[in-house]
């Protein structure tokens, strides 16, 4: 009896531990995705990879519309003469997620000829892995990548993961205002993040291949 109250109470003590590493691995996540949201290099490229969101029938939702218009803005003011927009079709849907960004960036002041697509992916992995074929593809050498805060530690780290020569530029603006909503997007990018860590070990990104999931997740 005695032995196997004993045997409970390590137990207890192995699963307090464990979860109490894993929340302190989740704050740390948090904590690490969330000041890093503020941090924009300041620098010229050669090319703007914008990361795909979500489209409201031939119209970009008020999430990507911000990503794109900063996207344009970079443009303008001369830090990259090239956007490359990326995200591809989602279920039931008549454009890519690219063509809708192309032909907005256009009516709001982009030349037609510097812009790029990929109309492929649906993940931020793919967005990335496909943005630096196109790169390759037109001797991009250096990114700036755009795509709200709270995205863009997720999305620097596989860029880079990927040897891609990125730099972060985040949109100064956001449509997450509410305290809920950036608290939603913050658990949900947390998430993704850890998760990209898991399997990270596992990743060998080679010409030709995409390796993850081809479930859309922002």
């Amino acid at each position: 009896m005695v032995a196997k109250l004993t045997s409970m109470l390590r137990l207890k003590r192995v699963v307090f531990v464990l979860a109490g590493a894993l929340l302190a691995w989740t704050g740390f996540s948090a904590w690490s995705i969330y000041s890093y949201a503020g941090y924009s290099d300041e620098v010229r490229a050669d090319g703007i990879v914008v990361l795909g969101a979500a489209i409201w029938e031939n119209q970009p939702s008020p999430v990507f519309q911000e990503r794109i218009n900063h996207a344009i803005q970079l443009y303008k003011d001369g830090y990259a003469p090239i956007i490359v927009f990326t995200g591809g079709k989602g279920d039931g849907e008549g454009w890519a997620e690219s063509e809708v960004a192309s032909q907005y960036a256009v009516e709001h002041g982009a030349e037609a000829d510097a812009i790029l697509m990929e109309t492929q992916s649906r993940t931020t992995e793919q967005n990335l892995y496909y943005a630096g074929q196109l790169a390759a593809d037109h001797h991009l050498t250096t990114l700036i990548i755009v795509s709200d805060p709270l995205h863009m530690k997720r999305a620097m780290l596989i860029a880079q993961d990927m040897g891609l020569k990125v730099y972060s530029s985040p949109t100064p603006t956001t449509r997450y205002q509410s305290f809920m909503a950036k608290l939603q997007f913050l658990i949900r990018e947390t998430y993704y993040y850890q998760r990209y860590l898991l399997r990270r070990p596992f990743y060998r990104y080679q010409p030709g291949t995409v390796q993850g999931s081809f479930s859309h997740e922002g």
